[in-house]
């Protein structure tokens, strides 16, 4: 059996959302048997001292992991090789766009939004070599599908568009899909429980993990949290993280408990929420939380105790 895990970025402190997730990924795996890894996604966004806050938080909550945590900034040599290996089976080539050449291409008459439109693929040596003068590559993926059909345990299954996407970034850091397919592959991790804002992004992955001959994972995107006014929670929004809510009066108990009762689950323990875990009665909703007495008139804050 393989494994599952929860991957956060040291940008700050989790909130409830990141917490709600946190524990989805670890019922998933344990519902099935696998180990449950945690794994540090630090590449870039690593604020100091926030993976010893969210570590001890995750803690807090009663989450358990199998073996040592993994960080990516601990793993370069292992994404220079896997980036290596493209190179040489022809699979990369620079890039020299900005975000505002693609925006621009991808806004023109039949350009599909957000999507790479294939500028650079087939550059002449020469016409690198000009560019190159100017400002440093990317390296992007040379793709051969314009789309990728994953399955998804809540939705179903779900195409999603592959364009040449980065793996290595002009400042010489991995990319997010390129080091996640890495690491996922490396760990054997055979299950992905995360928020569906990635939904998207899951068939630009699936279809590398399958390029580099590893068995992409089974996925199940998880509705996220959000404020009251539907965006997604934030610590900007008011008390929703265990520090704040501890000095709120709301103890981890009582902050674990309204994750819990928003997944309709026993409040008791994660054991005891394990028991009754089906990803069949999940809610298929966001889960909607607000710490204003008002919000949406119901005069007490959303997903807080009675």
């Amino acid at each position: 059996m393989g494994a599952g895990r929860f991957a956060p970025s040291p940008s700050g402190e989790l909130h409830l959302g990141n917490l709600r997730t946190a524990i989805l990924a670890w019922l998933f795996a344990r519902s099935t048997h696998r180990t449950f890894l945690m794994r540090v996604e630090d590449l870039d966004r690593a604020r100091a001292g926030a993976e010893s806050l969210q570590l001890a938080d995750l803690a807090a909550i009663g989450l358990v992991w199998d073996g040592e945590i993994v960080r990516q900034s601990e793993r370069s040599e292992l994404y220079a090789q896997a980036i290596s290996d493209l190179r040489i089976r022809g699979l990369l080539y620079e890039c020299f766009c900005t975000r505002r050449d693609i925006a621009e291409a991808s806004s023109a008459p039949h350009g599909a939004p957000g999507t790479y439109p294939g500028t650079c693929r087939n550059l002449t040596e020469a016409g690198r070599a000009a560019k190159r003068e100017l400002r440093p590559a990317a390296l992007r993926l040379r793709t051969e599908v314009d789309s990728f059909t994953i399955y998804d345990e809540l939705h179903g299954s779900y195409t999603g568009v592959v364009d040449d996407f980065v793996v290595l970034r002009n400042d010489g850091v991995p990319a997010y899909n390129l080091a996640v397919v890495v690491d996922d592959g490396a760990q054997n991790i055979d299950q992905v429980v995360r928020g569906d804002d990635l939904l998207s992004s899951a068939p630009r992955q699936s279809y590398l993990a399958q390029l580099m001959d590893y068995q992409p994972p089974t996925y199940a995107h998880v509705p996220l949290a959000l404020n009251a006014d539907g965006r997604r929670l934030a610590k900007r929004d008011g008390a929703v993280t265990l520090a704040q809510l501890a000095a709120s009066g709301i103890n981890v108990e009582a902050a674990r408990a309204m994750i819990l009762t928003s997944l309709g689950l026993p409040t008791g323990s994660l054991q005891e929420a394990l028991t009754a875990f089906d990803p069949a009665l999940l809610p298929t909703d966001p889960w909607v939380f607000s710490t204003d007495p008002n919000a949406l008139g119901t005069g007490k804050p959303i997903g807080w105790p009675s």
